[in-house]
């Protein structure tokens, strides 16, 4: 009798400390969360033709030009570049692009952003950006929102236009099949 109680006291505890032992700690959400757009939009619409991961720094009172200074390289969003899928190859802004995946960089302006894809991918931010791995630097015109768009973010339109928003800003490059 002794024994078997013994033995359930010792199993009791093998089980706390196994349970404590094994328990994860998550971090907490993002500050500038991931995300994902592509188009098609939807998915029972077959394979996409492009999709675009980002991550989607916010305001907080900051401006747009303070944290994309204009005429600076920017990694375009937060966290690491952002990465394009092509599965075909596509019209890009008036450049053929091959199917592939790239870092899409931006440098900001006035009237129009400098949009640059890039051969290397799986960086962080725009720190080891080099121009000698720019597959195509295209224009992308500047419009103005007339409501403040609080987080960055990228959508494409029913025509496959890549639009990037951000503050008053919006950005467009024609993107076609």
């Amino acid at each position: 009798m002794k024994k078997a109680i013994f033995t359930t006291l010792i199993f009791t505890i093998s089980l706390f400390f196994t349970n404590t032992l094994s328990a994860q700690k998550f971090s907490n959400l993002d500050k500038s969360p991931l995300d994902v757009v592509a188009f098609p939009k939807g998915h029972k619409q077959g394979q996409k033709t492009i999709k675009v991961y980002y991550s989607r720094p916010q305001l907080k009172g900051r401006t747009v030009e303070s944290l994309a200074p204009a005429g600076k390289v920017w990694r375009t969003g937060a966290n690491e570049a952002v990465e394009v899928i092509l599965t075909e190859t596509v019209d890009f802004g008036g450049e053929k692009v091959k199917p592939g995946t790239y870092s899409l960089y931006t440098i900001p302006g006035e009237k129009e952003w400098t949009i640059i894809l890039n051969s290397a991918t799986n960086a962080w931010g725009a720190y080891s950006y080099d121009k000698a791995d720019d597959v195509i630097r295209v224009k992308g015109k500047v419009s103005k929102s007339e409501a403040v768009i609080e987080a960055f973010s990228i959508a494409f339109d029913a025509k496959m236009t890549l639009c990037l928003g951000w503050g008053n800003t919006i950005v467009k490059v024609p993107v076609s099949k």
